[in-house]
């Protein structure tokens, strides 16, 4: 991986990161009754043991984890993080905070970029890539990308106010970029987030904006998965079946 960024004088890239583990996982009921969706497993794993392996081969080591739902199953599975050669805090939403309102209990502990990503994903983005890329453009915030394709299996038609044919494509393809859920952000953008307040990070990048603060966007060509749906759960499997190593080093 990239070794460009931001390193501490013991070599570890001194970025913290902050994983959201705290939602209910409503979507992939009834596995997410028993288990936080963190913990599911993916191959022999749970999926964020896999995430936090990946972070400290690529040297960042120093975690906090945003925890409500079930939130002792996953502190007493992961502890201090030692056992991974990390280091593990954990923050507690007394209630569900959003996929950005969780950073305003950080406020104090964030001076420096950090890591923002979500705790029930699969992919084989490069960290380290991705930080410098951040720190290359000087950018406020950094959104890993993915690109999507929907197939529509009808002929679509374009027609103008008259209705009065345009255009016709034949079972087009739409192609479109998606969020990971993966994010490189300054400490400033902590000043756009209320104490104890729910805020979603889609509404954060859009007051970002607003205030004329740079925000790019990082292609990955790679693997991506959002385990929140039982298909895309049985398709990370089947991936972690097929390339283990790609995902679990």
């Amino acid at each position: 991986m990239s070794t460009s960024a931001v390193r501490s004088s013991a070599g570890a890239l001194d970025v913290p990161v902050v994983i959201l583990a705290g939602g209910k996982g409503r979507r992939l009921k009834p596995y997410s009754n028993v288990f936080p969706k963190p913990l599911m497993p993916v191959g022999e794993r749970p999926i964020l043991e896999i995430l936090i392996r990946q972070l400290a081969r690529c040297g960042l080591r120093r975690i906090y984890i945003a925890v409500g739902h079930l939130s002792h199953l996953l502190i007493n599975f992961f502890g201090d993080g030692s056992e991974l050669g990390v280091h593990i805090e954990y923050v507690r939403e007394a209630q569900p905070l959003g996929t950005a309102g969780a950073l305003s209990l950080l406020r104090d502990r964030l001076d420096s970029t950090f890591l923002l990503m979500n705790g029930d994903l699969l992919t084989d983005l490069d960290y380290g890539r991705l930080l410098d890329d951040h720190a290359q453009h000087r950018s406020c915030a950094t959104i890993a990308l993915a690109e999507r394709t929907v197939d529509i299996d009808y002929g679509v038609i374009r027609v103008d106010d008259e209705k009065r044919l345009v255009g016709y494509d034949e079972k087009p393809q739409i192609k479109y970029l998606v969020s990971m859920g993966i994010y490189a952000l300054e400490p400033r953008v902590l000043r756009e987030i209320a104490p104890d307040t729910h805020h979603d990070f889609p509404s954060l990048v859009l007051r970002l904006l607003a205030e004329h603060e740079t925000v790019r966007g990082f292609m990955h060509t790679g693997y991506w998965l959002d385990i929140g749906r039982p298909s895309d759960y049985e398709l990370a499997n089947e991936w972690m079946q097929e390339q283990p190593e790609r995902f679990d080093p």
